[in-house]
């Protein structure tokens, strides 16, 4: 089931980050990797409207948003292609008339993802404290 998520979960969100961040991110320093896991804790995930996909009091996946923004979309690796990602997406598209999201360029597992819902490139960044070029993907038709 999706729910909005609550204080309670914040260590199972926190473990389903680090396990997925892993996986998508390898080419990224640990030091930032370390930096950005406080900043999700601290600020990140209690700034944003974040629901998770709960199944049995076990937390799956969840899909942080800021405003039209997906701030972060994960799932644990080994639930990856069940459709919970899809899930997320497909509920929190009811809310807006358009998503946007940012990836880094090498994020292979999120930027196919992307592109299988139908997002598209609007621009291309240097994302200058990681150091990595990043793609802004969209489902507006422009």
């Amino acid at each position: 089931m999706i729910r909005k998520h609550n204080k309670e979960d914040l260590e199972q969100i926190m473990d389903v980050w680090n396990q997925s961040s892993s996986l998508a991110h390898p080419f990224l320093e640990s030091s930032f990797q370390e930096e950005v896991r406080n900043d999700m804790k601290e600020i990140y995930i209690p700034g944003s409207d974040t629901w998770v996909y709960d199944e049995g009091n076990r937390i799956l996946g969840f899909i942080s948003m800021i405003g039209n923004e997906i701030g972060g979309l994960f799932v644990l690796p080994n639930n990856h292609s069940k459709g919970i990602g899809t899930k997320l997406v497909n509920y929190i598209n009811n809310f807006h008339d358009h998503l946007e999201v940012e990836v880094f360029e090498k994020n292979i597992i999120g930027r196919s993802f992307y592109k299988k819902y139908g997002f598209k490139i609007i621009s291309k960044f240097m994302h200058e404290p990681s150091n990595e070029k990043v793609v802004r993907l969209s489902t507006r038709n422009y």
